[in-house]
């Protein structure tokens, strides 16, 4: 019971975060002629709202898809049109047909964060709770320390509550995959299959090949390599879409076969967060929030490797910095982050000197050692690296407050946080591939952590 109490006030600590974030500004307040993802997330329940379904991804004159045209999956239309319905009951001018485009007042901002803080409370903090109390091997006060976290994260509650992007939609739709995974398929796409070349419409509109390798700044590889070779202009896009695809493959695969040759949930939520951050680094046309997909499996991972999950939190967060600061949430930036790695530095053996063992490196140490016998420096190289990351994110973030770029440079900070986050997935990469490749007893002996 005494738990309960504990991950009681958690919530609310996390709530309390949440709502303070959402006082701050939006994506696009007060600028036309586009506004931002704020008006977006509007115009979707305009659409969904007013129009029939099988018209959703469809452009007309009455849904001009260059205008915020919906292409995000059938479950994200779904909970637009759910929303629109409270909008429409409230004022219906917050989604009237046309008239409403870009309608902005403090009532409708105050419904659209509270649409957000209802999905929050209805699945995501709950679906947190429930599996933070699901860790066998912790103690309780390790659980609730691993919820407190993990809602603290910065990153997700700056793009949902600031940015104002409910990517926690996404994050529902992996859990309903994950639960029954043709049946939700089947749910959400019915009213799509009706005819084939709807379905593919709506297909068109979540892949959206013609807008290119990538858009604006993302930490991936293809934006940070452009810096140096222009391969948009360089290559065509049918060749770029099949580099892209093979590279993605190739870098999944390892840790996919591992799994499929030795199942087990230690190395399911690994294989999650090296494959989704395999897609995040090199399939085609990915943007800079997509980063989120990745840190959600890299929470299931915290309690596991606290000091590497807290260490890659902190760098998907950085890599939003450009988004961040264009909708002026560096204040609430640095106060959550400041937050979160307070949390985990407190819980969690994030300032003090780590092991082989905490790394989940200890087998892939031993085998190096093997041929090299002197091989007993690993825990220290990677908190030199961290301390040296964390130190290149605080800087860069200083001088891209305080300093104008040169004319002839105009992007030289975003794309300079855009490459130094890229170089630390990279990292990730590897080393979430390691720790899978070498693990051999797949944790089930694995003694209760404190």
């Amino acid at each position: 019971m005494e738990n309960w109490s504990w991950m009681t006030l958690v919530v609310l600590v996390g709530l309390t975060v949440r709502w303070t974030v959402s006082l701050n500004p939006y994506s696009g307040a007060g600028k036309p002629p586009m506004f931002g993802d704020y008006e977006a997330q509007r115009h979707w329940q305009e659409i969904t709202f007013n129009l029939p379904v099988k018209e959703w991804y469809f452009n007309s004159s009455d849904n001009n898809l260059q205008y915020w045209g919906l292409d995000y999956p059938p479950l994200t239309a779904y909970h637009s049109l759910l929303c629109a319905y409270v909008a429409r009951f409230i004022n219906p001018d917050w989604v009237a047909l046309h008239t409403s485009r870009g309608y902005e007042s403090q009532e409708h901002k105050l419904f659209m964060r509270a649409t957000v803080l209802v999905a929050d409370l209805l699945i995501y903090i709950p679906a947190v709770l429930l599996y933070c109390n699901s860790l066998k091997e912790s103690s309780p006060k390790r659980k609730i320390a691993s919820a407190l976290c993990i809602l603290l994260y910065p990153g997700l509650i700056l793009i949902d509550y600031g940015h104002f992007q409910t990517c926690i939609i996404l994050f529902e739709l992996l859990i309903k995959i994950a639960c029954t995974v043709v049946a939700s398929f089947l749910l959400c796409w019915l009213p799509f299959f009706t005819e084939r070349e709807h379905a593919l419409q709506v297909l068109r509109r979540l892949f959206p090949i013609d807008r290119g390798l990538f858009e604006d700044k993302v930490a991936n590889i293809w934006c940070s390599i452009n810096v140096f070779l222009k391969i948009k202009d360089i290559l065509p896009r049918h060749i770029q879409l099949a580099i892209s695809f093979c590279l993605t493959f190739l870098s999944l695969l390892p840790a996919c076969i591992k799994l499929t040759l030795q199942p087990s949930s230690k190395g399911f939520r690994f294989t999650l967060v090296s494959c989704a951050l395999s897609f995040f680094l090199f399939s085609f046309q990915v943007h800079e929030k997509s980063i989120l997909l990745v840190s959600l499996p890299v929470c299931l991972v915290l309690n596991e490797i606290p000091f590497m999950s807290t260490w890659f939190l902190l760098v998907s967060t950085f890599s939003m910095l450009p988004l961040l600061l264009k909708d002026d949430l560096l204040m609430p930036s640095v106060v959550t982050t400041m937050a979160f790695l307070v949390a985990c530095a407190t819980f969690f053996p994030v300032c003090e000197s780590i092991s082989e063992e905490q790394l989940q490196l200890k087998s892939f140490a031993v085998s190096v050692r093997r041929r090299l016998p002197g091989f007993t420096f690993l825990p220290r190289i990677i908190q030199y690296l961290f301390f040296y990351s964390v130190t290149t994110m605080a800087l860069l973030t200083v001088l891209s407050v305080t300093l104008h770029p040169p004319q002839k440079l105009p992007d030289l900070f975003p794309v300079l946080v855009c490459f130094v986050s890229c170089i630390n997935f990279m990292f990730f990469l590897v080393y979430f591939n390691i720790v899978i490749m070498w693990d051999s007893n797949n944790g089930r002996t694995r003694k209760k952590i404190n």
